[in-house]
């Protein structure tokens, strides 16, 4: 094996090597992903466990018939009912976040897969290039061989 397929066999895919800078990088990203749904989902839980408690209030609110046990349930309703809009501007914010995230996540990931087919149709232009060049080597050759001149014109058009 010669150092060019050494070189080749380094960034193989195939062979299941060459991605490991990028693998990592976006198992990383994935990781970071997944902790902040987490976080996302935290949060969410404490939200559920608010609107439980507002509604074990309005509940608790129907049958209190004293003005100040209801001026009580009334306050720490409004106190529950912050806290609810300030968490729920939390998620909000940190959803957008992810989305952004995610947006260029997908946008590098297009660009690194656009990059990576163009570099694959260079390749195989270059393949298809000294393949013929090679073909027309060999029939000049056998041509020259078998019948002493030069190949004209007519045997180069007949070449693939």
């Amino acid at each position: 094996m010669n150092s060019r397929d050494q070189g080749n066999r380094n960034g193989d895919i195939e062979m299941g090597m060459g991605m490991g800078m990028d693998r990592q990088t976006g198992d990383q990203g994935l990781e970071d992903f997944f902790k902040q749904v987490q976080v996302i989902e935290k949060q969410y839980e404490k939200l559920n466990a608010l609107l439980r408690k507002l509604q074990d209030s309005h509940e608790e609110s129907k049958a209190i018939t004293k003005a100040a046990a209801m001026k009580a349930i009334k306050k720490r309703m409004e106190k529950d009912v912050d806290e609810v809009g300030k968490i729920a501007r939390t998620i909000k914010l940190r959803i957008e976040e992810l989305d952004k995230e995610l947006m260029f996540e997908y946008m590098a990931l297009k660009k690194r897969f656009k990059d990576k087919m163009t570099e694959f149709q260079t390749l195989r232009l270059n393949i298809h290039k000294e393949y013929h060049e090679v073909v027309e080597r060999r029939v000049f050759t056998v041509f020259d061989a078998l019948t002493g001149t030069r190949a004209d014109e007519e045997v180069k058009s007949v070449v693939p």
